[in-house]
């Protein structure tokens, strides 16, 4: 047979895809958009419901253009005020620099999940590969990571006929914070953080209101338990690891795994940082894995290449919010942080800017 004619480009290299949240469903979309065979594995199902504040704060438009974002997110509502509670009590409302794009996850995956499929991209859901191979071309975005040890647990619920005093409220309970965020559909997406507690219920239906009473979050419990709850919107989130995933703690050294999203770095769910950095890390590995694809790089340079426009990029809020997350849940952190709000001592908008 004879060799293919010089001026021919060998056909792309497929990239397969673990995980099918926001960071994996966007860079699936992207790279089928320049015509990069892309296979994705997803362990669950569309739609579904996640453990997730359901508010997009600091997205920039620079991401949103380049992964074509904005069709997704035309009818998300833009939320720019945040009333702070401390145990059911109100404590300030703040302005944010930006507003804040409120839209249900279970929406938002299914539309970039339809979306992939329209551009020709190989979706497999319930489908679950082993996680210890490697190969090239194979990139990790498969969401929180299970953290042996971790006493932090998220739950979630969506109510109906819950007034708000702001479009987002987050409430610090003991070892607690909640946050409230209106949604275009009219319910109000409920998501907390909480320390687990031996003896309370885990039931799908008793464990978030359980837990908002041990916090002692009673008012924000009975506001919960007058509204209407979608029975299908409940779910938990157990062992949540915060910061960088340990795999690549190296600089120097090309970690041997693409990873992106939540599966590389979690920040508190405080921020509303989560689904940004997930679609910013999305961007950041859309134009070295099409170099990759082509054949214009190898694939530890391309991992290396990645992971440092990754740290680069995170390193700063990711490290602001660990230091400020500890406060957040412990009594005498958020006594010294309201205090510091309400006497007007503390920066808001500063500390909104390093932590987005």
């Amino acid at each position: 047979m004879s060799p293919a004619p010089a001026n021919i480009a060998p056909p792309a290299r497929p990239v397969e895809i673990i995980g099918g949240g926001l960071a994996g469903l966007a860079l699936g979309l992207a790279l089928r958009r320049a015509a990069i065979p892309v296979t994705l594995h997803e362990a669950g199902d569309y739609p579904r419901h996640r453990v997730c504040g359901e508010f997009i704060a600091g997205l920039d438009p620079a991401t949103i253009a380049k992964l074509g974002l904005a069709p997704f997110l035309a009818d998300a509502l833009r939320h720019t005020e945040v009333a702070w509670f401390q145990r059911d009590s109100l404590q300030r409302r703040q302005t944010l620099p930006a507003p804040a794009l409120a839209i249900g996850r279970h929406v938002l995956d299914q539309r970039l999940a339809t979306a992939f499929i329209s551009a020709g991209g190989n979706l497999h859901t319930r489908s679950r590969v082993d996680l210890k191979a490697s190969p090239p071309g194979r990139v990790f975005a498969q969401g929180r990571r299970a953290t042996a040890g971790s006493p932090w647990l998220g739950l979630k619920c969506h109510a109906r006929g819950l007034t708000l005093s702001a479009p987002l409220e987050l409430h610090l309970g003991a070892h607690a914070y909640v946050g409230l965020c209106e949604l275009a559909d009219g319910r109000v997406n409920v998501s907390g953080l909480f320390r687990q507690r031996p003896g309370l219920s885990l039931d799908r239906a008793t464990a978030l209101p359980a837990y908002l009473r041990a916090a002692g979050l009673d008012a924000l419990a009975d506001r919960l338990a007058a509204a209407e709850i979608d029975p299908d919107s409940h779910c938990a989130v157990a062992g949540l690891g915060f910061g960088r995933a340990p795999q690549s703690t190296a600089v120097t050294t090309a970690p041997r795994r693409l990873v992106l999203g939540d599966a590389c770095a979690l920040i508190p769910p405080f921020t509303g940082n989560g689904m940004a950095m997930a679609f910013q890390s999305a961007a950041l590995a859309l134009d070295p894995l099409i170099a990759w694809s082509h054949g214009d790089a190898g694939w530890p340079a391309t991992v290396a290449k990645i992971d440092r426009l990754v740290r680069a990029r995170f390193r700063m809020r990711l490290a602001a919010a660990t230091f400020l997350h500890p406060a957040l849940l412990r009594p005498l952190g958020q006594r010294a942080l309201t205090s510091a709000a309400r006497r007007r001592l503390l920066p808001l908008n500063p500390l909104y800017h390093v932590l987005h």
